[in-house]
């Protein structure tokens, strides 16, 4: 088991660096304040090799999974919001790629991206009014008119939404059917009966444009089913039979990969905050006032990082970000090399770079003091930018469920394994001595663990 990163990996992540460094910090704090969507970055990012779909086969190329969730890392460093409006095409792309034919995909992914200086956006269209993370209860519908499907609903806090080339709209064909009456549709922009709604102000990654999506009868061609009408009608049969599809919906496949993207954008954050906060407290930071009247052995009156209450909160700090990346690098690693994660492990990924993205940048701030309440720390942007990162693609609360529930299946499942390995063993040592038996039932014990832990691992 190596846990370090290839020389390609290393030098991936300094190149990210150097772009979060040079061209994303320098105007993210125009872009927050502005809402504005920053084109020119997005536009430089292209040519610095970091978008569009060279970009994205050279993420794909990597055995280990680590050049997502590294460039992730690096860029949201630079700027959650920015990063997003760079990254925030990948989305539509990977639910493109989830549930659409190879003619789809070839067709529509450069259209999320664009090529040489056109730079177009795609989306993805999931959340609803009232269906944000129970994607089942998505309201949107779509109904056959000859050649012809017309969607009718409204999608919200939609990146890109709106102003997207290309969205990818999620619909259902068949309300009784809950999730698996779902499917995904393409909507070219300018589609008539698309419309941008609302465009949100929001708290933070306010560089990043996010809007509502209404479709009032929409009318978009047979084509633009992702996946075709006889994958759709399979799939339906099958449901309306009972019969299991073995696999959840098409959007909740989509956040499962990106799952661990997520988390890495929030350790991000983290990793911005505790950098910058151990550069300020190293340069003195504001000095006790009572330094002259404090004995030989108190701590209160020396330098900010040779306080042991600050090392120690700082301490704390930095193992929660070390602990939060190793487990996105881990889920990474399994998405790409087809491990299930049966045990949940793309979403404590996600849930634990968004705690610790919160939890970090509140105790950076409680460290530094006033000043990062105020617009001359960029500690009060990082806080802001770090709470979404508990709530999209699915809240803290709704990947305790995911884990949990995911956790007592598996545990289910080794138990009914251990159960028929000492039904086995029994019938096979009936009449023979005992101490057969419960070795045969040990060795079953065993290899329900390993099962577990080449699960988990």
């Amino acid at each position: 088991m190596d846990f370090g990163l290839t020389d390609e990996q290393r030098e991936f992540r300094a190149l990210c660096r150097r772009f979060a460094t040079e061209v994303i910090r320098p105007v993210a704090a125009k872009h927050d304040a502005e809402e504005s969507t920053p084109w020119e970055v997005i536009k430089a990012a292209r040519e610095w090799g970091l978008e569009g779909i060279d970009h994205l086969q050279r993420l794909a190329s990597d055995p280990d999974g680590q050049f997502s969730v590294i460039y992730a890392e690096e860029l949201h460093w630079g700027c959650a919001g920015i990063a997003l409006a760079i990254s925030g095409s990948t989305l539509a792309a990977a639910g493109l790629a989830s549930s659409g034919t190879p003619e789809q995909i070839a067709r529509w992914v450069p259209e999320c991206f664009g090529t040489g200086d056109d730079i177009k956006l795609g989306a993805y269209a999931v959340t609803e009014p009232q269906a944000g993370s129970d994607v089942k209860s998505l309201r949107t519908t779509a109904r056959r008119d000859g050649d012809e499907w017309v969607l009718n609903g409204t999608k919200v806090f939609i990146t890109n939404g709106g102003i997207a080339d290309v969205h990818v709209v999620v619909a259902t064909v068949d309300p009784a059917l809950g999730h698996r009456g779902q499917a995904s549709f393409v909507v070219p922009k300018r589609t008539p009966g698309f419309k941008q709604g609302k465009k949100e102000s929001k708290l933070g990654i306010r560089a990043s444009h996010t809007a509502e999506v209404i479709l009032e009868d929409c009318r978009i061609p047979l084509d633009n089913l992702l996946g075709g009408m006889d994958k759709l009608e399979r799939k339906l049969e099958r449901a309306r039979s009972g019969e299991s599809s073995g696999r959840a919906s098409n959007a909740l496949a989509t956040f499962e990969l990106t799952r661990p993207v997520v988390g890495a954008s929030a350790i991000g954050i983290a990793q911005a905050a505790y950098e910058w906060t151990l550069a300020y407290l190293d340069n003195g930071a504001v000095q006790d006032p009572m330094t002259d009247l404090l004995d030989e052995s108190s701590t209160a009156g020396r330098p900010p990082l040779e306080r042991q209450g600050i090392q120690q909160r700082l301490a704390d700090v930095a193992t929660e970000i070390e602990a939060a990346r190793l487990l996105v690098q881990r889920a990474s690693w399994m998405g790409r090399n087809g491990i299930p994660m049966t045990g949940g492990q793309g979403s404590m990924s996600k849930l634990k770079g968004g705690d610790v993205a919160m939890w970090a940048t509140r105790t950076c701030m409680d460290l530094v003091g006033p000043i990062a309440h105020t617009t001359d720390s960029p500690l009060e942007k990082w806080f802001r930018d770090a709470k979404i990162y508990q709530l999209f693609e699915g809240t803290a609360e709704i990947q305790r469920l995911v884990i949990s529930r995911m956790q007592a299946a598996e545990y289910r499942k080794r138990l009914a394994e251990g159960a028929g390995i000492a039904a086995e063993a029994t019938e096979s040592t009936n009449g023979s001595e005992p101490e057969s038996a419960a070795r045969a039932l040990e060795n079953g014990a065993g290899a329900g663990t390993g099962q577990r832990a080449a699960t988990v691992s």
